[in-house]
């Protein structure tokens, strides 16, 4: 527990520098390293032709959904004719049709989710041209899309921004810089990055044996601070030659941790700077500058760690305790129950890297879920399931501000007052944005899970025959909804229904929610009378505010958990299906 409490000390006060120069980058403020900077963002400009005009929510909207689709059918031509192309050592044949549907949607959607083994499924250009490239743009799209809405909700400009030179700003000043240096501990840890083809060695046994190799670290580094989660091998992180050592596994953490939070701390200082500019208060001014989150910035940021926290208690605690069946059959089980980990890291590491690549939705693995504890793998489940723990690079925040919204609108209405947020009301336009953000989720969570179980093409791919087995589908479109990547790897799922249907899932997950918050920034933003403060407006402190934020969260899930998943899906599987489920 102590190296735990260490590594995320020790997150907290990376987290901060980052924060504030990521909100430097969002509001074209100022930086240490503009001389070099603005010499590449303007050559750039200028070769992509981009003005930098302002953009309505609506043409930042387009601009995003077109900048995707051009990527992902260049991406598809690639994936499907790699055979024939360049850096093919391995002589590795193109993909079939549904499968690289799949992969080019799953990385662009920045999930990641993998139904092949990279090793064995794709070449080196595909690895470098396709993969990652993707994780860079998928990355600063989701970045681009947090910016835009974090200036809309706080009106900070006349309009959300301009995509392209978003994204540019956002690739050259945060995710190439920050990759390489990333890209060169993981080098100096051992990950290895090479051009040459699958080495033969032969082993101590006498024995000869293939290791995979190629541009690990440059996949890895962008990977984990790009939240994407796709590993180069298929056992991802928890193979050697993605994640040697401890101090390795460490890098990897805090990569994938390190831009989520700044993204707090970026809309907080944003929502402060605007708070400071309306009320003109010196004093005000003053006390707002000594804390480095902003007010709104420090609850969110609060009821993240909150949820973020407890699910790693419980994680931890289930993993530590062991599996009692083995004990009872006289197993030792001082260490915790270690099927599916690595000795190097442990149950603590384990437990720590497992909670957050499901709150920070990267999904990557450094051990297999599928071998977790019961309560060990609701905690991933869960977090993929609220989606706003973190989250991935921004989406985790624009989910959590549903949350507050929501709580917002509803006190405001129980106590007869102006429901109001950063002094703009909220009527019932947003609100109906924000419902269809809530209900998204769940809805292709459950939809598809339900499709699964009920068809004998998605039955086919559940490998456990018990009550494990719907786990496995839940944990599946869970992941595939939220963008995470990750799986319970027990299941089949490199068939034409589940890479169709996975597909579709992470496709709605990403742009749907995407593109309504996209439309409340820009509802905001049109609200240039900002409502004054009055006895007829909700107000509340930042004790009431967090409690009623988690309050939310809590009742949503609890509301989805008791008469969904539980129960309408079981009384799906007693309808005939369950017989279906253990015969497969």
């Amino acid at each position: 527990m102590l190296q735990i409490i260490i590594t995320l000390a020790i997150y907290i006060a990376l987290v901060i520098p980052v924060g504030n120069y990521m909100y430097h980058i969002a509001t074209n403020r100022k930086t240490f390293a503009d001389p070099v900077f603005n010499r590449i963002d303007r050559m750039m400009y200028k070769v992509c032709r981009i003005k930098g005009e302002g953009m309505t929510w609506k043409q930042y909207a387009i601009s995003l959904l077109m900048t995707n689709a051009v990527m992902v059918f260049a991406g598809y031509f690639i994936l499907r004719v790699q055979g024939i192309l360049l850096a093919n050592p391995n002589q590795i044949e193109g993909m079939e049709p549904t499968l690289s549907f799949n992969t080019i949607i799953s990385f662009m959607t920045n999930t990641n989710l993998q139904h092949y083994a990279g090793e064995s499924g794709l070449s080196y250009l595909s690895q470098m041209v396709v993969i990652t490239f993707m994780m860079f743009t998928s990355a600063a799209t989701g970045y681009a899309a947090c910016m835009a809405f974090c200036r809309g909700i706080t009106g900070n400009s006349k309009g959300v921004g301009n995509f392209y030179e978003d994204v540019i700003r956002i690739t050259t000043r945060i995710l190439l810089p920050f990759s390489i240096v990333i890209g060169i501990l993981l080098i100096w840890q051992g990950v290895p990055q090479t051009l040459a083809g699958t080495a033969t060695v032969e082993t101590i046994e006498g024995r000869l044996q293939d290791i995979a190799m190629g541009p690990v670290a440059a996949l890895e580094s962008i990977k984990h601070l790009g939240t994407n989660g796709g590993g180069f091998f298929g056992a991802n992180s928890s193979t050697p030659f993605e994640n040697p050592t401890i101090i390795s596994n460490l890098i990897e953490l805090y990569s994938m941790m390190l831009l989520p939070g700044a993204c707090v701390i970026t809309f907080g200082k944003m929502a402060a700077e605007r708070k400071k500019e309306k009320t003109g208060n010196a004093v005000a001014k003053i006390k707002r500058n000594v804390t480095c989150f902003g007010s709104q910035g420090r609850t969110i940021f609060a009821a993240m760690s909150i949820l973020f926290l407890v699910g790693l208690t419980v994680c931890y605690l289930a993993e530590k305790s062991g599996n009692p069946l083995l004990a009872e059959a006289g197993l030792d089980q001082t260490v915790g129950n270690m099927e599916g980990k690595e000795v190097r890291f442990g149950v603590a590491q384990s437990a720590l890297f497992t909670t957050t690549t499901t709150s920070f939705t990267t999904g990557t693995v450094n051990n297999m879920h599928d071998s977790l504890t019961p309560l060990g793998g609701m905690i991933p489940m869960l977090h993929m399931m609220l989606n706003c723990v973190f989250g991935g690079k921004g989406v985790g925040l624009m989910n959590m501000i549903m949350y507050v919204i929501l709580a917002v609108f509803l006190c405001g209405l129980m106590i007869g007052r102006t429901p109001e947020y950063l002094n703009k009301k909220i009527e019932g336009k947003e609100m109906k944005l924000v419902a269809i953000v809530l209900i998204i989720h769940p809805l292709l969570i459950l939809g598809f899970s339900a499709l699964a179980v009920m068809t004998g093409a998605g039955q086919e791919g559940i490998t456990n025959p018990g009550f494990h087995g719907l786990s496995q589908v839940l944990y599946e479109y869970a992941s595939s909804a939220a963008n995470n990547g990750s799986g319970f790897e027990g299941l089949a799922d490199n068939t034409y229904f589940w890479n169709i249907t996975t597909g579709l899932a992470m496709f709605f997950g990403r742009y749907i929610a995407m593109i309504a918050q996209l439309a409340i920034a820009g509802s905001f933003l049109r609200s240039e009378e900002s409502m004054r403060q009055s006895e007829h407006s909700a107000q509340t402190t930042y004790c009431s505010y967090l409690f009623l934020c988690l309050l939310c969260i809590f009742l949503q899930h609890l509301h989805f958990s008791r008469h969904w998943h539980l129960d309408r899906l079981r009384n799906i599987l007693c309808c005939g299906c369950h017989n279906r489920v253990k015969g497969s």
